[in-house]
């Protein structure tokens, strides 16, 4: 054995350890590719606050479920979160909350592609859009209509 081998032998037991359990090695169900349960099209609320890009409700073959945001764009501002809603396309709180909404997360950046992963035990059966919102002020920026994938 060499001299590194002899100084560092807990890195041959995990490497060990590893290769054991098969930890390296992915299995056939996280070798499939993720699935598009629904998408979208970003829409501004309004003529000062802007969104654009694509909107996904994407399902990977563990059984995980995101929200993928790809070549996003909104208008900046404070306080801005991701919500789920029952209503296809809410211009205002109002509209926003009366179909059900649900808090995803505070919004990562406004420019870029952004995954949001989603609880195992959240029912997307009747999400109807993704929109971006900001809780100080109750004002909507963005929302985009997610159409289901057959």
């Amino acid at each position: 054995m060499n001299r590194r081998g002899a100084r560092y032998p807990w890195v041959w037991a995990i490497v060990a350890v590893v290769l054991a359990l098969g930890l390296g090695v992915p299995s056939a169900a996280q070798s499939g590719q993720p699935t598009i349960l629904a998408m979208g099209q970003w829409q501004g609320a309004d003529s000062f606050h802007q969104a654009q890009g694509k909107a996904l409700l994407v399902r990977l073959p563990d059984g995980r479920r995101f929200v993928r945001f790809e070549d996003f764009r909104v208008t900046n501002g404070p306080d801005l979160y991701v919500y789920l809603s029952g209503h296809p396309s809410p211009r205002t709180s109002a509209q926003l909350h009366e179909g059900g909404a649900f808090e995803v997360a505070q919004l990562k950046g406004n420019i870029g592609n952004q995954n949001y992963e989603l609880p195992a035990g959240l029912d997307v059966s009747s999400v109807k859009s993704v929109t971006i919102y900001c809780k100080r002020f109750s004002v909507l920026f963005g929302s985009a209509q997610l159409i289901a994938r057959p």
